[in-house]
């Protein structure tokens, strides 16, 4: 195998995107062959031994697997969690691969989530460019006015960051709560929280239906399965705006 420089081996490894592992190269946690990694060495894979935090990066065996799992709230996304909290990988019983999340749902959210040993997928629909739309169903606490729902429609800085338009729909109404459906095609940290926030509305439930094509069906709170080969493709034909 030729040469690799060293992001886009460990995003081809499926251990994170190239962006998350030149974060990871910056602060310390890849070594190469016990030295201390920079970003954009060129490394030999099979030969130069690759760690992240000390542990051996490798190849998968075989073919990439995708997962799609209906995540319920009080889990964290990612592999494992300083704080000791759960995992969504913990939900993965069964499994013998290891797999990433393809973004991320927060802690009390749940719904959709995609993950994945594919680097370069989630490289692809992770990156800002990307035009696959996720929808939520949000229920806010009390009836939305006009006023505040024109003001989820308007353009909004989150974070110092003038976001995309979110379509917002509303659902219902009516016994103290408003169920809105919010399609972004972006998802900056907390975004849909932080912009209800913003128009002076509270969170009750958070869920997220839909990632483009793919919903979760007939897929219970916990539940995992491996996505379809239409699917994959579906996935990985998706066009970037670049």
């Amino acid at each position: 195998m030729p040469q690799l420089r060293i992001q886009k081996y460990i995003a081809d490894c499926g251990l994170m995107s190239r962006r998350a592992a030149e974060e990871a190269i910056r602060n310390g946690e890849i070594t190469v062959n016990g030295e201390q990694a920079e970003i954009g060495l060129k490394i030999f894979p099979g030969k130069d031994e690759v760690r992240y935090k000390g542990r051996k990066v490798t190849m998968p065996r075989g073919e990439h697997i995708y997962i799609m799992l209906n995540k319920p709230a009080g889990y964290v996304t990612t592999t494992n969690d300083e704080k000791g909290r759960p995992c969504v990988t913990d939900l993965l019983k069964g499994l013998d691969r290891r797999v990433y999340p393809i973004g991320r749902l927060d802690m009390a959210s749940e719904g959709l989530l995609l993950l994945t040993d594919d680097g370069a997928l989630t490289e692809k629909l992770t990156h800002p460019s990307h035009d696959i739309p996720k929808i939520y169903n949000v229920k806010v606490e009390g009836e939305i006015t006009e006023e505040q729902y024109r003001l989820l429609l308007s353009p909004m800085v989150i974070d110092g960051y003038k976001i995309r338009p979110v379509y917002t729909e509303v659902l219902s109404r009516g016994e103290g709560r408003t169920l809105l459906q919010m399609t972004l095609y972006e998802g900056r940290n907390r975004q849909i929280r932080k912009m209800c926030e913003q128009a002076g509305l509270k969170v009750r439930h958070l869920k997220r239906i839909a990632i483009g094509k793919l919903t979760l069906g007939r897929l219970r709170r916990g539940e995992w399965r491996y996505l379809t080969g239409e699917q994959v493709s579906y996935l990985k034909g998706v066009q970037n705006n670049v």
